[in-house]
């Protein structure tokens, strides 16, 4: 058994009497040595907390820095796929400057390219023939003006049916003329490409759409926009493949567009 008594004012004493012996223990303890007690298991208490609480911190400043070399991985890779792009970018305009080379147009004026053309030819049709109908395709078929990169021929490497017009990416695409979507769809040559049917036994089709917004049988007017140019299909470079057919075949757009 225990027995605890005040022997003096200032002080405790604790006697301790046990069961199988005669001899106690006593045990005094002052009251400012209980007050030191009682502050140093409090600071001890508060120390014990704040070294919880501070590994707690730290294993969340953990887990946000590994979220953060996370994040700075995939930004590297990213960034590694914009450097590829940009040279890919690069190459592609390098190409394109050299076809620029080949086909005479380095040198040409901007306001030379988009001059009508005339040409002769039992399939050419000059805009004096249609006058200003709206369901001819003879409208301008960009929002844009562009330039032209080369023409309808008849090359070395095989017909070339229509004109390439260089024009930036996803530029707007419109109908030459009023009329009725026939296709639209994808094709390993032109691409994303539209090509609607008009009066007369007129046809215009517009190739390399890097995205189209017709679909077959929808009726379309004059400069609606149908489509955004791109370079899918065989091509270098953005650009609009655009040819006018008469009774199916092909003819030269230059002489029956009007030009901005």
């Amino acid at each position: 058994m225990a027995k605890i008594e005040m022997e003096e004012r200032d002080s405790l004493t604790l006697i301790i009497v046990p069961h199988n012996e005669s001899r106690t223990r006593t045990l005094r303890f002052s009251r400012r040595g209980i007050r030191a007690m009682a502050l140093l298991t409090g600071g001890l208490t508060v120390f014990l907390l704040s070294i919880l609480v501070f590994g707690a911190y730290m294993a969340g400043q953990l887990y946000r820095l590994r979220e953060l070399e996370r994040e700075v991985e995939v930004l590297t890779e990213e960034r590694a796929q914009v450097v590829e792009l940009a040279a890919a970018l690069e190459e592609a305009e390098v190409e394109y400057e050299r076809v620029r080379r080949m086909l005479g147009v380095e040198d040409a004026p901007v306001e030379l390219l988009g001059s009508p053309v005339r040409r002769s030819g039992s399939r050419a049709v000059r805009r004096e023939e249609i006058g200003e109908r709206s369901d001819i395709p003879s409208s301008w078929p960009l929002v844009q003006e562009g330039f032209i990169t080369q023409e309808a021929s008849q090359g070395a490497e095989g017909p070339h049916p229509g004109i390439d017009i260089a024009v930036p990416q996803d530029s707007y695409i419109r109908a030459a003329g009023s009329g009725v979507v026939r296709a639209a769809g994808t094709d390993d040559i032109y691409g994303n490409y539209v090509l609607i049917s008009h009066a007369g036994g007129y046809e215009s089709m517009y190739g390399h759409a890097s995205q189209l917004f017709v679909a077959p049988g929808d009726t379309v007017e004059v400069d609606e926009v149908i489509a955004l140019s791109g370079s899918t299909g065989r091509s270098t470079a953005p650009h609009l493949h655009f040819e006018i057919r008469k009774d199916g075949a092909p003819i030269d757009p230059l002489p029956l567009l009007q030009q901005p």
